[in-house]
């Protein structure tokens, strides 16, 4: 098992409505020749500290970002087939795809592109700044105040309120609330609702909620690697053990038994530091 270096700070109180968690990585050997980044709720930026990172989505070839954002997306994307071995994470809510691009997430979807296509030269002098200091502290500050200065000028765009309150209650419930609910909460039909939610967030409502429960199945895993299958589908609300596997191969394109086999022993071995917040 390679070695790996894991640090995190929880986002600034004032960020924390369009960031989540910011994250350094730094394996201490070569890089594991595939890693899955699976379907959340986040958008994802990426700025790597050596080399350019390895992506790929489904079946296509793999496309090297020395600085990348990434979609919300709905099937695992493949990561590696580069020599990329540090960078800087960010997760990235859609209020914040709005707030730092000017775009609503939908337009991001299932894509990823190189992030200086979306914010011009910062990407490049953000990417000079971070690799100028060895300090995982004073990157985690370096970012911070990026986003602070950003987004302390105006007010970002919001999309519909409507819109808002079915993103909020899909992440609130993890999912646990059925599209005809939404529709009826925020006063649409169900086909407006869907449609117009989509083309904000680039996923179906129903989809949005499967990626929310199924994130919650990864976090649960992480945290209580013996939990039983049967006894985790339960918890969740999945019909049964196989509803779970199957949903596993369709987002993360592989069972859970199978990940765990692969990452998640990785992800146990890591070395976690926790930055001050």
């Amino acid at each position: 098992m390679v070695g790996f270096e894991y640090h995190e700070r929880r986002a600034h109180p004032a960020l924390r409505g369009y960031l989540g968690d910011l994250i350094g990585y730094a394996y201490l050997g070569e890089p594991p020749e595939l890693h899955r980044g699976l379907p959340s709720q986040y958008l994802t930026i990426v700025i790597t500290l050596d080399e350019p990172l390895g992506l790929a989505f489904a079946d296509e070839p793999v496309e090297k970002f020395s600085s990348l954002a990434s979609g919300l997306h709905s099937s695992a994307v493949r990561i590696g087939g580069s020599p990329n071995r540090s960078g800087m994470q960010l997760a990235l809510t859609p209020a914040g795809s709005r707030a730092l691009f000017g775009l609503p997430a939908g337009e991001l979807a299932a894509t990823t592109v190189n992030l200086d296509e979306l914010v011009g030269r910062t990407a490049l002098e953000l990417s000079d700044r971070l690799r100028s200091v060895s300090d995982w502290e004073q990157r985690f500050d370096i970012l911070e105040q990026l986003f602070l200065e950003a987004w302390s000028d105006e007010p970002a765009p919001e999309p519909r309120a409507e819109l808002s309150w079915a993103w909020r209650r899909l992440c609130e419930t993890a999912g646990g609330v059925g599209v005809q609910e939404l529709a009826r909460e925020v006063g649409w039909s169900r086909r407006h609702l869907s449609e117009r939610f989509r083309a904000e967030y680039g996923l179906p409502p129903k989809v949005a909620a499967r990626i929310l429960r199924f994130e919650q199945a990864v976090s649960l895993l992480k945290r209580r690697p013996r939990t039983r299958l049967a006894d985790l589908a339960a918890e969740l609300g999945y019909a049964d053990q196989a509803h779970l596997t199957r949903e596993w191969q369709a987002l993360a394109g592989c069972s859970p038994r199978q990940w765990m086999a692969e990452e998640l022993p990785f992800v146990q071995d890591q070395e976690l530091t926790s930055a001050a917040g």
